[in-house]
């Protein structure tokens, strides 16, 4: 799946990336797009992380998440040692994004941190035997997000006769 077909199908989206790479351009044209954009409200919960996640996605209509659980399945390990999420929650986040018919959009870029990299990557080939992933350079975010332009028909291709009345 590319992006212009997620905007078309999907009415949940879950940006994610390493932390470096600028998501707000992507981020601005969602909301653009008619997503609404919610992010987490501050540290996970300490008994069940996904709850703040699963109440995000109660919400109606469509919506963007400006990034998730992922982030700890990266940067937990990187950071502490460990995650504070489980990959079973992780996989039961993503089933449920795609049950809200929604994708995660992996945000790519240049960055120093390869560990980060790398384990984004892991995480989101596992993830997306679960939920589809879009992958996206954040070179490409200073564009509008559109789909491919289709070829204009020529003049010459008309095979009926012009009539002026």
């Amino acid at each position: 799946m590319i992006l212009h077909q997620a905007l078309a199908q999907c009415r949940t989206l879950v940006v994610e990336g390493p932390d470096g790479i600028g998501r707000s351009g992507l981020i601005a044209e969602l909301a653009r797009h008619g997503f609404m954009i919610r992010r987490s409200r501050g540290h996970l919960h300490h008994v069940n992380p996904t709850q703040p996640y699963r109440e995000l996605l109660a919400a109606p209509g469509r919506l963007a998440v400006d990034g998730s659980l992922v982030h700890e399945l990266v940067y937990g390990p990187l950071r502490r040692g460990r995650s504070r999420v489980t990959w079973i929650q992780a996989l039961d986040f993503a089933e449920a994004v795609a049950e809200r018919d929604g994708a995660l959009v992996h945000v790519t870029g240049v960055t120093d941190d390869t560990e980060a990299v790398d384990a984004y990557e892991r995480a989101l080939r596992t993830l997306s035997q679960h939920v589809p992933v879009v992958t996206l350079d954040a070179a490409q975010l200073g564009r509008p997000i559109r789909a491919p332009a289709t070829p204009q028909p020529q003049l010459g291709g008309c095979a009926q006769a012009l009539t002026i009345s």
